[in-house]
């Protein structure tokens, strides 16, 4: 066995397949899935056949009354959770920590050029990747 085959071995036995939800998604009523499925079909149908008149009827309409319908379920889910929150349990709190949470953004790459080119761009990654990993030598 060749190093690069090896390497490509471990790489897969250490890669997980697929990566692992912290919070499985709910599941989409049967109703809204059907219409979804259905949806797809006459959309592959259409592929198939480019007949317009199927495609401006019955796809259009089928994918705004899917869109409703899925918007419609996902307000009753919120509203449904808003009106469980309570201060005894501290689920308000919690909640209000959980949309309060705002992340840092990425600072971008400075250069002392006004405009960046691909290359001033590639240069200035390296550039800062180079500092950015210097070896220690005072341990």
């Amino acid at each position: 066995m060749n190093f690069s085959g090896a390497v490509l071995k471990a790489l897969a036995a250490s890669t997980p397949k697929c990566r692992p939800r912290d919070d499985p998604r709910l599941q989409i009523p049967a109703g809204i899935q059907d219409e979804i499925h259905l949806e797809n079909r006459l959309r592959r149908q259409w592929q198939f056949s480019k007949y317009a008149a199927l495609k401006a009827e019955v796809i259009r309409r089928l994918q705004m009354s899917v869109t409703r319908q899925v918007n419609e379920w996902r307000n009753d889910l919120r509203s449904a959770t808003l009106e469980s929150l309570d201060l005894e349990d501290q689920s308000l709190w919690r909640m209000s920590k959980r949309v309060m949470n705002v992340p840092t953004p990425s600072p971008p790459l400075v250069t002392p050029g006004e405009s960046l080119s691909q290359t001033v761009e590639a240069e200035a990654l390296a550039y800062n990747l180079e500092t950015q990993f210097q070896p220690v030598t005072d341990p």
